[in-house]
């Protein structure tokens, strides 16, 4: 039995899905907060639901109690953390919740497993940790100067595990992943954003001046990885990306423009300080440990966001992003 928090998140979902239909048993948590709108979440929530596998409970990692509750419930093999708070701007708005969540919520999950002997823990981190230094990113590259609260926490949380594995032999696979996109995606990233106000004809916020660019990764992908990632390796941490040269915005929104037949009006806004000019993973690693990379082009992975968008524009097309 596995353990999957934040399931009803944008990877979570997937990975959970993917999982039932290997036939594995699933308990899923998710608090189900209102960082972006709920309604997404419960649509991801409804696809899981069919699965006699699958049991949902909305619980949240930063309650202690609630975590000892299910850990006594059930008897788990691996826990897969993909509960966090997410999003290098909100960080520097609300560094709490990301400090409480992210960091004291991994903190929680690690103690419980200890505490009922469960081996295996795969976390989701992030690339935000890469910030300022060269590129193409490679897992051996000293990530002690988080520059925002979000790639703070995380690293709290990489900091953790590692202390755990050392203390406990539990077994840890870290992820960090590189913009994830895909159908049923965050609406707080921009290739949703995108896709929803090109498609509509509503102005773009575009920060910068489009050149930035990005190691976009297609959320099958990312799944695939995460599940991959449960063999027993010790502690590694691997990346999960492209891996190939990255996209730039301005690239990613032509391509919308030609997928959906509209074109851009784009509103450009000064640079946000916090933001990454380039992400480009070193994917060697995951190549050589979990037999992993990419299947899905960016282009073709864009192709069925916006098929998606289409297929479910009567319920995007109300909500806020």
């Amino acid at each position: 039995m596995i353990l999957i928090t934040g399931v009803a998140g944008f990877i979570a979902s997937r990975t959970t899905e993917m999982l039932l239909e290997q036939g594995e048993r699933v308990i899923g948590i998710d608090n189900l907060n209102d960082y972006y709108d709920p309604q997404l979440k419960q649509l991801r929530l409804s696809k899981l639901n069919n699965h006699n596998n699958f049991t949902f409970i909305k619980a949240d990692i930063e309650n202690f109690q609630a975590l000892k509750d299910i850990f006594k419930r059930y008897t788990f093999k691996t826990v897969i953390n993909l509960a966090a708070r997410a999003g290098v701007r909100y960080s520097i708005e609300n560094p709490w919740s990301y400090l409480r969540t992210n960091t004291e919520g991994t903190l929680n999950l690690l103690e419980l497993m200890k505490d009922h002997e469960v081996k295996k823990f795969v976390l989701a981190s992030t690339s935000s940790l890469y910030a300022g230094l060269p590129m193409p990113f490679s897992e051996d590259l000293p990530v002690n100067t988080p520059q925002s609260p979000y790639a703070a926490s995380k690293k709290g949380a990489e900091a953790m595990a590692w202390t755990y594995h050392q203390l406990y032999g539990i077994d840890v696979s870290i992820l960090r992943y590189f913009t994830v996109f895909g159908p049923a995606g965050r609406p707080d990233m921009a290739p949703f954003r995108f896709i929803k106000w090109i498609a509509e004809g509503t102005p773009i916020s575009l920060y910068g001046d489009g050149t930035q660019s990005r190691d976009f990764t297609y959320v099958d992908d990312i799944a695939r990885g995460t599940i991959l990632a449960q063999k027993k390796l010790g502690y590694e941490i691997i990346n999960l990306g492209g891996g190939n040269n990255p996209i730039s915005i301005n690239t990613f929104i032509q391509w919308i423009e030609e997928l959906t037949g509209n074109k851009a009006i784009i509103n450009q806004l000064p640079e946000n300080k916090v933001d990454m000019k380039e992400t480009w993973a070193n994917i060697t690693k995951a190549q050589k440990l979990l037999e992993w990379s990419p299947k899905t082009s960016v282009k073709d992975g864009l192709r069925k966001s916006v098929e998606w968008y289409y297929q479910n524009k009567h319920f995007i097309q109300h909500m806020t992003v």
